[in-house]
């Protein structure tokens, strides 16, 4: 079973910071993809990382890459996503989700890793935390 619950979300002014939460069951959380994403008013959902327990994390949207990162807590089956330098343009609802397994990764040796997120290839998703950046 896949069970996916985010929390941390809230207002913040431009500047600040938040860690959002993703709590997973443990399955989930060692043997699937997990992948953060958020979805501003009117716009795409956006995939902006994706989590492997044993092959790391890797935060591919440009738009972010230099603001947020990954960090985890394998003994909770916990995920976070700390952001910092928050600004307007983050405003949006943020989910986690759980996708596709893991694949090898010949680049890298054979490590498995997590492509790029993107909404078609997850099937599972949280019920999503809103954050909202003021000017």
């Amino acid at each position: 079973q896949v069970q996916l619950a985010e929390s941390g979300g809230g207002s913040v002014q431009s500047g600040g910071s938040l860690r959002l939460s993703c709590a997973a069951s443990r399955d989930t959380y060692s043997n699937y993809c997990i992948g953060w994403f958020r979805q501003a008013p009117e716009k795409e959902r956006e995939g902006l990382a994706s989590f492997y327990t044993a092959g790391g994390t890797t935060v591919y949207a440009d738009s972010v890459v230099d603001r947020f990162t990954i960090s985890q807590d394998n003994a909770k089956n916990t995920l976070y996503l700390q952001m910092v330098s928050l600004a307007p343009e983050d405003t949006a609802m943020y989910y986690c989700a759980a996708g596709p397994r893991p694949e090898r990764d010949w680049r890298y040796g054979g490590r498995y890793r997590c492509n790029a997120p993107t909404v078609s290839a997850y099937n599972y998703w949280g019920q999503g935390t809103q954050v909202t950046v003021s000017s």
